[in-house]
């Protein structure tokens, strides 16, 4: 049997991965899916409740959160999501410990053994998703919480069967697979709504809307808008935390920061509503345990991270389409003195992300070191043709250098673009 790194360095070369090849690697369809879970006996359906989030921007976030208040109420709660920033066993976790290496091991064993499952030449997600599901199985958790990876409706994650489904909001992201509207990415999205199971959507106007609400009709689902179920009464950012006011549980201090998690509060506090009368232990403790210590109970990391304060203050955030930085755009523009080191991969709207991003900021650009990360020449190039001018680099790390040699002490520097970008810059730091 192969070694762990051995293991890995089979995932990451010789099965199709999204952050590798983008659209290449996307296979749309659950007959693959179907068919390895088959194999494996089907673990989906042997889990005792399930948990099921889309959306185009603060799935994670919310995956994240619901696991952690789930864990503080004392349930043995799985977590699936993607991608990683380090290390492959952050994307499946129990009671937020990561996933066995052994188990890796195993089940990639038995998939290379097998000559019917090899010759259909699955995707690199959809064999770990069915490895996910397979652990939680295993691993005999009370619930599980599933982020879908692209979509919804033929994403992968699709084949469970949840007890609530979570849809955060919808933007225009990965267009080329999904859709050119966001009226087409909604009516995807809302694949993963089931027949009588609720659904919680956390933003949603306009003919976004209207899709949601057909389809909840059609499968005879609740539906629950988080913007108007009066969830919290209020949601007050602080220096370095949000607090919650008016909630089922009372005063609640989220650990989550930025205007983003506004609203991914407002739409866990209403999933949480919900999912109270199946899972009676989530009580005020639990809630408030849950979303203060979110990042020590399930390894979250990357989210408005604040890496250091001084004698420069650093941040890094995922964030990476234009639903991100609508959000990220106006907290960074507020900064008296910013460095932004920046890279993205080359299927994202940069035009679009451009009209967001500060324009008294000093920029660093660099390539996220994944086959389709975007050229840092290529991006400085873009950037310019739409006002922001800014340096290439070669890597994260030495664009990180450029900017911490220019920035005066108080100052900041903000490291994003992409997830690989952060994941890239964490790693230089160890």
């Amino acid at each position: 049997m192969l070694s762990y790194k051995e293991t890995l360095d089979y995932l990451y070369g010789c099965v199709p991965m999204f952050q590798n090849l983008g659209a290449g690697a996307y296979k749309p369809g659950l007959d693959n899916t179907l068919a390895i879970s088959r194999h494996f006996g089907d673990p989906h359906r042997q889990l005792k409740a399930a948990v099921h989030i889309a959306g185009t921007n603060g799935k994670g976030s919310t995956a994240h959160t619901i696991a952690a208040v789930l864990q503080a109420a004392g349930y043995r709660t799985g977590l699936y999501t993607s991608p990683h920033l380090l290390d492959f066993r952050e994307r499946i976790r129990v009671d937020g410990r990561p996933v066995d290496e052994d188990f890796v091991r195993r089940f990639v064993a038995e998939y290379m053994a097998s000559d019917e499952l090899t010759a259909l030449h699955p995707t690199f997600f959809e064999l770990t998703t069915i490895m996910a599901f397979k652990y939680f199985a295993e691993s005999e958790v009370d619930v599980a919480v599933i982020e879908t990876g692209l979509g919804g409706r033929l994403d992968c994650t699709n084949i469970i069967n949840p007890v609530l489904s979570i849809i955060t909001n919808i933007s225009l992201d990965h267009t080329a697979l999904l859709g050119k509207t966001e009226a087409a990415i909604a009516g995807e999205k809302a694949g993963i709504i089931k027949a009588g199971v609720p659904v919680v959507i956390g933003r949603a106007a306009g003919e976004v809307l209207k899709v949601f609400k057909a389809k909840a009709a059609s499968t005879g689902s609740e539906l629950h808008l988080a913007e108007k179920s009066g969830a919290c009464t209020s949601a007050t950012m602080t220096a370095d935390s949000i607090i919650y006011e008016g909630t089922a549980w009372g005063t609640v201090r989220g650990e989550l920061h930025g205007e983003c998690q506004k609203e991914n509060g407002r739409t866990i506090l209403t999933a949480l509503g919900l999912l109270s009368g199946q899972f009676p232990k989530i009580d005020a403790e639990a809630v408030r345990k849950g979303f203060a210590n979110v990042c020590a109970l399930t390894g979250l990391a990357g989210r408005w991270m604040q890496i250091s304060e001084r004698p420069v203050r650093v941040i890094c955030d995922t964030g990476h389409n234009p639903g991100g930085w609508e959000y990220l755009g106006p907290a960074l523009g507020a900064i008296e003195e910013l460095h932004m080191v920046l890279g993205f991969v080359n299927d994202k709207d940069l035009g679009t992300i451009t009209d967001y991003v500060p324009r008294h900021a000093r920029y660093y650009f660099a390539k996220p070191s994944v086959e389709r990360g975007r050229p840092a020449a290529d991006t400085a190039a873009e950037a310019a043709r739409h006002g922001i001018n800014g340096t290439a680099y070669g890597t994260v790390a030495e664009a990180f250098a450029a900017a911490k040699a220019a920035a005066s002490e108080g100052a900041t520097i903000f490291v994003g673009g992409s997830t690989f970008v952060v994941a890239d810059f964490l790693a230089s730091l160890q």
